[in-house]
């Protein structure tokens, strides 16, 4: 009897060592995923690095093409892009493309449909109802606020460009990514390709500059790439990438538990029979 009541009870330590650590297992996705998401929220970095990529197309009759990506971290932006086939001079000097981020409208590029003074230009104005204003300006060097916007001297140059910049972008072109509604633009319109009328028109911008320098020639909408065969969102991959992980290592813990408390039941009924009274 002393013997059956030993077992009993490192029967019961046993079972009650491995139940605690089937509740711990459980424990662990909550507390990992709360725990993410907490570090998420309350610092923007936590949640990763989200790639956005734009293809530029041609507006306004040009022939140009190119693209952009753009790596985010937090408000930090590091910007890779080429494009090709834009005017090369403008009164035989290497034509300035303004470009930027635009955002906070309908997310898109304008279509022929938006010139509304037929003069057969999509003007900046006329642009941003599709585009929105711009919120980032996209230089090669100095200043890259909108204020920055029609400095010409900082635009870069020539027909075809390749850009890399690491900059820090304004809220507003962070939460326009983010959206989903941030676009590209890249300025300069080859004059010899406009209407008569639009060649002697000015900048709505800038009104000592023609028409072309400040109208679309290209334009993309900045969407995120997809990681791991999910679509990148402006953080919420991350923070489901670290709960995911969490949860899996918790899966492991609770099945590794629930096969102690397998075994300790398996001891237990072993024991019963072994010690039944005749």
């Amino acid at each position: 009897m002393r013997r059956r009541g030993s077992e009993r009870s490192r029967v019961g330590t046993v079972a009650l060592v491995a139940g605690g650590a089937v509740g711990l297992a459980l424990a662990v996705p909550a507390a990992a995923s709360s725990a993410a998401a907490s570090s998420a929220a309350s610092d923007p970095a936590a949640a990763g690095t989200v790639t956005y990529q734009a293809k530029l197309r041609p507006l306004n009759h040009q022939t140009g093409s190119g693209w952009l990506r753009l790596r985010l971290r937090g408000a930090t932006a590091t910007i890779t892009e080429h494009y090709s086939g834009l005017a090369g001079k403008l009164n035989g000097k290497p034509y300035p493309h303004l470009q930027h981020i635009h955002g906070g409208a309908r997310g898109m590029c304008p279509g022929m449909s938006a010139d509304k003074n037929g003069d057969g230009v999509v003007s900046t104005v006329e642009g941003q109802p599709s585009y929105g204003p711009i919120q980032t300006t996209l230089s090669v060097r100095g200043g890259v606020t909108p204020q920055a916007g029609t400095d010409l001297t900082i635009a870069p140059k020539g027909p075809s460009v390749h850009y890399r910049r690491t900059i820090t972008l304004s809220p507003a072109a962070v939460a326009s990514l983010r959206k989903g509604i941030a676009v590209v633009v890249v300025r300069g319109d080859d004059p010899k390709t406009l209407s008569r009328k639009a060649q002697k028109e000015k900048s709505e911008l800038v009104p000592s500059l023609p028409l072309a320098v400040t109208s679309p020639a290209l334009c993309g909408v900045l969407k995120a790439m997809p990681v791991g065969g999910a679509g990148a969102g402006a953080g919420t991959t991350a923070v489901t990438d670290h709960a995911t992980g969490a949860w899996l290592f918790g899966t492991g813990a609770g099945l590794a538990g629930a096969g102690a408390l397998a075994r300790v039941l398996l001891v237990r009924r072993r024991d019963r029979a072994a010690y039944r009274p005749a």
